[in-house]
């Protein structure tokens, strides 16, 4: 990453804790949990029930001016990362133009937006005049590699978000390998269970609204197709269709519903310096309008209703 410049990550002071290896110590040992099936919160809730606990609705809201006077952006940043949880992480490796240096760096502004034809999206902080080397490297090559982080790297996908200075490689930092791809000259993570090879469609430059700072520029969007996708053997289907994190292709049908043990072990980002796990879930069928209004109950509340109307 670039150095030189301001270093938001310690201007935000992420860490809450003074000796965060004594904290650690304290806690459970991290322990492996088979992934399984629960009920859904409300097995018994009908159409038209509203919340499963209706004391939420006794509860306040507080209204909050993204540019009120004196409060500080960085506000904003701490607050939407701790509301909008769990995020995806995406882990993106890159290489310079020169083809003499990578780069591999985790990024929690990501997702995917459409498959046909398949488009992900990365979030990188400050502006193209200030893009430290996944964004330069991304703008000048138009490559990259998209990998999923899981709990067996997830150490080491943290440690490539360490500042080091231009030239040095997180690579050698994290101890992870990297493979090479098919359609990309980025090398994917070989430890990675899923992985894609993408290339850049469009970016989007993102200017301040804040009356202080109305010209910087604060983020860039980028776009980036899907061309091609490597999956472990063990954690997708005999068709490469579903990737499924308690399942292994040659026990599918044994184990559809069955508690098991977790292969994909796909890891979240959560508020601060925290990460979240995926070991269980509960499943909830998609209704069908013409089958729901065949209960007469269910068929009155086929009705119109204006903004903020309720009964």
């Amino acid at each position: 990453m670039a150095t030189g410049k301001m270093d938001a990550e310690k201007e935000i002071k992420r860490n809450p804790h003074g000796d965060f290896k004594a904290i650690e110590a304290s806690r459970p040992a991290f322990a492996a949990n088979d992934f399984h099936y629960t009920q859904a919160p409300k097995p018994d809730w009908k159409p038209g029930s509203g919340p499963n606990e209706p004391s939420v609705l006794k509860k306040s809201h507080r209204s909050i001016d993204p540019y009120a006077e004196g409060r500080p952006v960085v506000h904003n940043y701490k607050m939407l990362i701790s509301a909008i949880v769990p995020r995806p992480i995406g882990f993106v490796s890159t290489v310079a133009p020169d083809g003499k240096s990578s780069n591999l760096a985790p990024f929690s502004y990501f997702n995917m937006v459409n498959h046909d034809p398949p488009i992900f999206v990365l979030g990188f902080s400050g502006g193209k005049d200030r893009a430290k080397d996944s964004l330069k490297n991304l703008l000048e090559t138009k490559e990259c590699t998209i990998n999923i982080i899981t709990e067996e790297y997830i150490e080491a996908a943290n440690f490539t978000a360490i500042n080091a200075p231009i030239g040095v490689s997180e690579w050698s930092f994290s101890g992870l390998h990297g493979a090479k791809s098919s359609m990309v000259k980025p090398d994917r993570v070989q430890e990675a269970v899923f992985s894609i090879e993408g290339k850049l469609v469009y970016t989007h430059e993102w200017t301040s609204k804040n009356p202080e700072t109305p010209d910087k520029k604060t983020g860039v969007t980028a776009f980036v197709e899907g061309v091609h996708f490597w999956a472990r053997d063990d954690a997708i289907d005999e068709q490469n269709v579903l990737l499924d994190p308690a399942v292994s292709h040659h026990i599918w049908v044994e184990i559809m519903y069955a508690d098991s043990e977790q292969v994909m072990k796909p890891i979240s980002r959560l508020g601060g310096i925290s990460y979240g796990r995926t070991t269980q879930a509960f499943e909830l069928p998609r209704p069908d309008y013409d089958e729901v209004t065949k209960d007469p109950e269910a068929a009155k509340l086929a009705k119109p209703m204006g903004p903020g109307q309720s009964e």
